[in-house]
């Protein structure tokens, strides 16, 4: 070992040259890491938030259906009521006319096929049943049915934003049509009624009620999951899934040991049974902690087909993603599918810049579109935009991903083939006691002792590019797993 080293040079000299020798590029590496990880989580994130950047004023892109089917003072009370409140942090009341909705049910199906956030409609003979509950006229008698108004919403869709946004703002415009209402007639039916009978004090007081007719009520505490989540954690279970994969696939070499054909078979196999369950397990515990939701048998089967194309969908985008990305960049397309995916269902896109209308295209945004119209028995049905998205997604991947298979398989052969040792000739002096008193005579005879042998032997540079390709065949995977073949 000395002779690698001038005599004066002591190890600890050694190691501090060596050391500076790498200190630069290892700085130089670390500083560009450093920098793309600041610059990748400031963009994925700032397009998160983004997404819901001044959303209060948006407010008004959710669309309310209002119909007069009583054409007496309640409805003009609505109508004066809205213009109170109207502006860009309230949603747009959209009054239609009987001629085109000419029942209640009409409403309701408007409200049910995704047409209108809500609907708010006057109910026939609502003037005259406030005025015999008032006492006013020949038929008035003090009591009779004050819920002049109906408000009809869907809390299974976006449940957090349906709750604040929708129901809350229908309450608020009951209560200023109460308002209105007095603005328009409290003098004359203080100057009429009977405002020591009780039941008229009370109408008088509470003049303007509405009934709520809520398509699928969603108040436990877990709705807030549904499409946060619930929608990130199937792309990550993909992710950890095929690391493992890989990993066990490296430990026995089945890249080399079979054909492509064989392994993108198996790995689709593999992959279609680990979804199934995967999707089942995810269904399992969103009907575990449902409490009183209302959704049965139906429902779960149906959710939990969404959930496996979902989960399927995830698998092959990874599965190309990771084969065609640098090693160092596949970390970075992860966290930015990851996050573009769950902000196309963290908020209606009624609340979004019209920029983000491009994520109609993710399958989440789709997947949780199909599954706010299970949940909800059949409305909001977005079926035919859906179904062909998700479609087309796995339709494109699948041939992509038996192409990734092959490479990955051609790969794994050069590796092997990269490992395997180079022959090289070496000389072997014949052995013997080197004894100062013993020598050769004859050079002629030493030379004629010496032995030619052919060794195995490894060169580095083939060790490192073995090791590259290996990394390119099998990444992402675990480390080797405790079992061996």
């Amino acid at each position: 070992m000395s002779a690698l080293r001038p005599p004066d040079a002591s190890p600890a000299k050694v190691t501090k040259i060596s050391a500076k020798g790498i200190l630069k590029p290892f700085l130089k590496a670390l500083a560009v890491s450093f920098i793309l990880l600041q610059f990748l989580f400031l963009g994925d994130l700032s397009y998160v938030y983004a997404t819901l950047f001044k959303s209060s004023n948006r407010v008004q892109n959710f669309n309310f259906l209002f119909v007069d089917y009583d054409g007496g003072i309640v409805g003009q009370s609505v109508l004066d009521a809205y213009k109170r409140v109207e502006g860009e942090s309230f949603p747009t009341l959209s009054p239609s006319s009987i001629g085109q909705f000419p029942n209640p049910q009409q409403v309701r199906n408007a409200v049910c096929d995704g047409t209108y956030w809500a609907a708010m409609y006057v109910n026939p003979g609502a003037t005259a049943n406030l005025a015999a509950a008032l006492g006013i006229g020949a038929a008035g008698t003090g009591s009779a049915n004050l819920k002049s108004l109906t408000v009809i919403w869907n809390g299974a869709k976006y449940p957090a934003f349906s709750q604040s946004e929708v129901w809350a703002n229908m309450e608020a415009l009951v209560l200023a049509t109460r308002s209105s209402y007095y603005l328009r007639n409290a003098s004359y039916v203080i100057g009429s009624a009977d405002l020591e009978n009780e039941q008229v004090l009370n109408a008088f007081l509470d003049p303007v009620q509405a009934t709520e007719i809520n398509l699928q009520p969603t108040n436990q505490g877990d709705r807030v999951f549904y499409n946060t989540i619930s929608m990130v954690m199937p792309i990550l279970q993909q992710f950890f899934f095929m690391m493992a994969l890989n990993g066990i696939s490296a430990q026995f070499h089945v890249f080399t040991k079979f054909s492509w054909a064989i392994n993108a078979l198996f790995r689709a196999v593999i992959a279609t049974l680990y979804t199934f369950v995967a999707a089942l397990c995810t269904t399992g515990y969103v009907w575990g902690f449902r409490e009183d939701w209302n959704v049965g048998a139906k429902q779960f089967v149906l959710s939990w087909m969404v959930y496996w194309l979902y989960m399927k969908i995830n698998f092959l985008v990874f599965e190309i993603m990771t084969t065609f990305l640098s090693i160092a960049f596949v970390p970075f397309g992860v966290l930015t599918w990851i996050l573009v995916n769950v902000a196309s269902t963290i908020s209606p896109f009624e609340l979004n810049p019209s920029f983000f209308r491009w994520a109609y295209a993710l399958p989440s945004h789709e997947a949780y579109q199909l599954l706010v119209q299970i949940w909800s028995d059949g409305c909001e049905s977005q079926l035919y935009r859906a179904l062909p998205i998700m479609f087309s997604w796995w339709i494109v991947c699948v041939p992509i991903t038996v192409l990734c298979v092959r490479y990955r398989c051609i790969t794994a052969i050069q590796a092997e083939r990269a490992s395997e040792p180079v022959s090289e000739t070496v000389q072997q002096a014949p052995k013997g006691r080197s004894d100062d008193r013993t020598s050769i005579s004859n050079s002629e005879e030493y030379h004629a002792a010496e032995t030619d042998t052919s060794v195995a032997k490894p060169i580095p540079e083939r060790e490192d590019e073995a090791v590259r390709l290996e990394n390119l065949a099998y990444y992402p995977s675990y480390p080797p797993w405790p079992t061996t073949p």
